[in-house]
């Protein structure tokens, strides 16, 4: 039983990642040190509202366009408000005029980069505004959402303000399954934000790979640098993202207290699957794109991929081997082993402690979430994510697959919504 202790490690640290306890001990010493503070009420920022364009990007949303739509505008006036309708064939883009936004209908379908592109084209958007923030359809602002982004571009050096993500839980999921599913992303969102992008996104080190496309800001100077709709990509923003740092652009800004923004996340395990082996794509398209460059953030991004991997592998094989090492435990204990060589394989690898080292630390999370967010609704699901992550981690690999076996169209399909209702969310 000497292998115990270290096959409990191997596992925790695999599927954990170094690069995880790194990056989150660098977000605790930034949080302390008060490297982002709260800006008082009467500052005025470099960047003001009447400076900023909105761009949403909808195919077939007219169950959420409407609260998105109110959404922006709480924050801007409605001229600073612009609608893709890429291939919508339902009411959004009736939905949009009829809120004042400016509407540009496409067809066919270009996908949403495409209509990103269109949209920012169409509207001169670079030569009248300082920042254009990317809003998704399905996405509503919080109230200061400007008021606490928008101080972060005082520093001429940023280029990017990454939004901060959290799931709408209201309307809530018809199904045990679906509120599990938007549970399980709303800790994903927890956990990736404070625990790397916050430590990622530090001055001296600016490595965050991925300025989310559901609702971020760019300053419209380094717009034209960026190839937003390159071919061959299912998505956008991890590509804007790589694009920033391979021209060196300036830094991305990201504060898990700043600009924050909720979205509507699938509640269906299809849609959810689709969404995810989507994502899983875009950042293995986009990490094939642009290769390797002398610069901090490709290290560090090959070095996670590697991390990636590993723990992708683990989730993958331990399930199979904890099983197989149980039924190892068992057909000894029946006297069918008359070789020796199960009570070997079942000594060597013991179920059990693989098991906890997927089980333990996730469970950690799920209290950290919990604790983080004052929500015990991720103690009710937490023997459910286990799971999940083992389905992140196929997909991934599927992922990886697709993408050295080809490139994508961009062409989108949105997700099953559920109606928008006008309740406030907690994180």
């Amino acid at each position: 039983m000497q292998s115990v202790p270290l096959v409990l490690l191997v596992t925790i640290v695999g599927v954990v990642g170094v690069g995880t306890l790194f990056w989150g001990s660098a977000g605790i010493l930034r949080g302390i040190s008060g490297a982002l503070r709260r800006v008082p009420g009467s500052y005025r920022p470099v960047v003001e509202k009447g400076g900023v364009a909105i761009v949403i990007a909808a195919h077939n949303e007219e169950l959420v366009i409407e609260k998105t739509l109110d959404s922006a505008m709480s924050q801007v006036p409605r001229g600073q408000v612009y609608v893709a309708s890429d291939g919508s064939s339902d009411a959004t883009a009736e939905l949009a005029t009829r809120r004042g936004a400016n509407v540009l209908e496409l067809n066919p379908n270009r996908g949403k980069a495409g209509a990103i592109v269109a949209a920012i084209e169409h509207f001169d958007l670079v030569e009248r505004y300082d920042v254009v923030m990317l809003l998704d359809a399905d996405t509503v602002l919080d109230a200061d959402y400007l008021d606490s982004g928008l101080p972060l571009f005082d520093d001429p050096e940023i280029v990017a303000v990454a939004g901060r993500a959290s799931t709408i839980f209201h309307p809530p999921p018809a199904t045990l399954l679906g509120r599990i599913l938007v549970t399980y992303r709303q800790r994903v969102y927890i956990a990736v934000q404070y625990l790397l992008k916050y430590g990622q996104a530090s001055r001296r080190i600016n490595v965050v790979s991925i300025v989310p496309g559901f609702a971020s800001m760019y300053r419209t100077r380094v717009i034209h640098a960026i190839d937003i709709d390159a071919p061959g990509l299912s998505i956008e923003d991890y590509n804007m993202t790589f694009e920033i740092h391979a021209k060196s652009l300036g830094r991305i800004a990201f504060n898990p207290r700043a600009a924050v923004a909720r979205t509507q996340d699938p509640d269906t395990l299809r849609d959810y699957s689709k969404q995810v082996r989507r994502w899983s794509l875009g950042f293995w398209q986009t990490l094939f794109r642009h290769g390797w460059h002398p610069r901090l953030f490709f290290l560090v991004t090959w070095l996670s991929v590697v991390e990636l991997l590993i723990a992708c592998l683990m989730l993958v094989i331990a399930p199979p081997v904890a099983l197989l090492s149980g039924l190892s435990g068992l057909f000894v204990g029946w006297g069918l082993d008359s070789t020796g060589d199960l009570r070997e394989f079942a000594t060597l690898l013991p179920g059990w402690i693989l098991a906890l080292g997927i089980l333990v630390p996730d469970l950690a999370l799920s209290i950290m979430t919990a604790i983080l967010t004052r929500n015990g609704r991720f103690l009710l699901y937490a023997l459910a994510f286990p799971f999940l992550r083992i389905l992140d981690a196929i997909l991934c690999l599927v992922a990886l697959r697709r993408a050295l076996a080809g490139s994508s169209s961009g062409v989108w399909q949105s997700p099953q919504r559920r109606a928008a209702v006008h309740q406030n969310d907690s994180i």
